[in-house]
């Protein structure tokens, strides 16, 4: 899915933070960062260096729990959520397509990595990839649901996030071929260091 999907994700959970009494700028921003932050492994062992299909919800669990018995500590709810939006980042991955640089051909049977199994768990392709039409639907109806739930700032960045992904459906498949392009032109010491999807 895309990262703006995954976003808006983060903000459905911050916002049923927000009913469970949870301040709303700590739960907007722990779990809009949870959502997102297992994608900072994309050039470095994409879907597999931060991304804990098992760990990532027992984690989750473990702080909340943590922040219960210690009396409702704020800080350990905010890393309980971040926790939990990134678990539900993983999951989301899986219900996507595979690690590939062109997920419409469905060549890939490598979602996200169970490091606790040590193998790779298979994209179960509900929504097809990142940046299908099937994505940008989600995340318009995402959008729906979020945008009366917050004002100000929050309200605005979740309408644009839904514009960036009408863009990037836009450009998905073509940014795809940019990207061979760019990397083939690449001098040989660089192009060791880009991820195997783009030297495909």
């Amino acid at each position: 899915m895309m990262a703006t999907t995954h976003a808006l994700v983060g903000f459905v959970l911050g916002a049923v933070a927000m009913a469970l009494g949870l301040p709303g700028p700590i739960a907007a921003m722990s779990a809009v960062a949870g959502s997102v932050a297992p994608d900072l492994d994309l050039y470095y062992g994409h879907r597999k260096t931060l991304h804990y299909p098992v760990l990532a919800p027992v984690a989750a669990l473990l702080a909340g729990g943590l922040a219960v018995v210690l009396g409702g500590s704020l800080a350990l709810f905010a890393l309980a959520l971040f926790l939990v939006a990134a678990a539900v980042h993983v999951w989301l991955d899986v219900l996507g397509g595979g690690l590939e640089l062109r997920p419409w051909e469905g060549t890939s049977e490598k979602a996200v990595y169970d490091h606790v199994r040590g193998r790779w768990i298979a994209p179960r392709r509900w929504v097809p990839y990142d940046g299908s039409p099937e994505d940008l639907a989600l995340a318009g109806g995402l959008t729906m649901v979020v945008a009366p739930v917050y004002d100000g700032v929050w309200g605005t960045l979740a309408i644009a996030l839904v514009a960036v992904s009408f863009a990037y459906v836009l450009l998905r498949r073509r940014l795809a071929t940019l990207a061979t392009v760019v990397v083939e032109r690449l001098p040989a010491p660089l192009r060791t260091r880009v991820p195997a999807r783009y030297l495909e």
